[in-house]
């Protein structure tokens, strides 16, 4: 019953001491585990009011997460974007390069890039993406023009950009973004770097005139932690919307939360995935973009 209440009253968890309520809503999907464990007990209990109260737990466990479950792409793009942490450490970043052009991405976001691993990417991604332009750790390729590049000032040294693709539809604004590490310490979840960072983030977004807009890139958080709500309050996530499962892409060998995320306003994602693992720590995700004037919600600012 304790797991039922913590599943169904997520949100009223307080985020103080230690940012509980933050972390509890990160792993959150990772509560279907109590459900085998307690049914086990039940089983060796006989007992018939543990029975119901694990049904009950299956049962909010499956309202809560049931659309997330689901497929819910749908035809058409005009588009493919893809994201990548590639991991500064990648002992194989020619190897990487080729499987994102294999992807067929339009737009390719990159984080993580070194001093020592952006000219390789810049060398190898050259054919196939001719407009360009990374500055400090992140970087954006594209088959379409670039302009208006800049960077966007969450950090004192670069980790997030913007630029206008100039694509067939019209222009699109696009972000690349990699927000601060996150911890789990003895003193809680360790989230305010990456928050003070997010507030930046979020009002160079207020500011942004442009539609439609495509933020993607290393969030350091899953879209239901509430910390990030500033951001997805006013962008649709492109797996929530789009694609099937939790889509959890770190670490990339046995992942356990989804902290790489393509959002979307004045746009629609009709499709997203999780592409094969790289030599990186997490995994690359992918969305097709339909860029047809969005009036459902995910063009509005929502309260």
């Amino acid at each position: 019953m304790l797991l039922t209440l913590v599943i169904a009253g997520h949100d009223k968890i307080p985020n103080t001491p230690g940012q509980l309520g933050s972390l509890a809503e990160t792993l959150l999907p990772w509560t279907a585990l109590g459900i085998p464990a307690l049914l086990a007990t039940a089983l060796l209990r006989k007992s018939l009011p543990a029975a119901l109260a694990l049904a009950l737990l299956a049962a909010t466990w499956l309202t809560v997460f049931a659309d997330t479950l689901a497929d819910k792409s749908s035809p058409g793009k005009d588009l493919t974007v893809v994201s990548h942490n590639v991991n500064q450490n990648n002992p194989d970043a020619q190897g990487t390069a080729r499987s994102l052009i294999a992807s067929k991405a339009d737009v390719l976001a990159l984080e993580e890039l070194s001093a020592d691993t952006a000219p390789l990417y810049e060398h190898a991604l050259a054919a196939a993406y001719p407009y360009h332009f990374y500055d400090g750790t992140v970087g954006l390729w594209s088959t379409h023009p670039l302009r208006d590049t800049r960077a966007v000032p969450i950090m004192p040294w670069t980790r997030a950009l913007r630029a206008t693709v100039d694509t067939p539809k019209g222009p699109l604004a696009v972000y690349v973004v990699h927000l601060p590490s996150v911890r789990v310490t003895p003193a809680g979840f360790a989230t305010r770097a990456r928050n003070e960072a997010l507030d930046r983030l979020t009002r160079d977004l207020q500011a942004e005139h442009a539609q439609p807009v495509i933020m993607m890139g290393d969030f350091n958080g899953a879209t239901g932690d509430r910390a990030l709500r500033p951001l997805t309050s006013r962008m649709s996530s492109a797996q929530s919307t789009a694609g099937t499962g939790f889509g959890f892409t770190w670490p990339s060998h046995f992942p356990i939360a989804r902290i790489d995320q393509i959002l979307v306003k004045g746009a629609k994602a009709t499709s997203a995935w999780n592409l094969p693992a790289t030599t990186s720590d997490h995994l690359p995700v992918a969305a097709h973009i339909d860029l047809t004037p969005d009036t459902a919600d995910n063009a509005q600012e929502r309260p």
